[in-house]
């Protein structure tokens, strides 16, 4: 009985470059309301590491930078809403 793989036509493992750290680290942050300034401090020094090595995590940084705005215009929106609330209790 013959081995239907063949040591040069075994199947390889699939390795692909490892994924950036602050792209990891700018999605939890931001998922956690840790801190929006650190998700997009995060998000954009990955996309610049990943631009320069070939990192994967692309879309992981564009994902904690948007959440990352998007949590600092909803605290600006909520801000304002108060500020206008308390306005016109006075």
């Amino acid at each position: 009985m013959t081995n239907s793989h063949s040591p040069e036509t075994a199947p390889q493992p699939l390795v692909g470059s490892p994924t950036n750290g602050f792209a990891i680290a700018s999605l939890v942050v931001a998922l956690t309301g840790a801190g929006a300034i650190l998700a997009i401090i995060f998000g954009h020094i990955a996309r610049s590491q990943i631009r320069k090595t070939g990192q994967s995590g692309a879309g992981l940084a564009l994902a904690g930078l948007v959440i990352g705005y998007l949590e600092i215009v909803a605290a600006l929106i909520i801000v304002i809403i108060g500020l206008v609330f308390f306005a016109w209790l006075s």
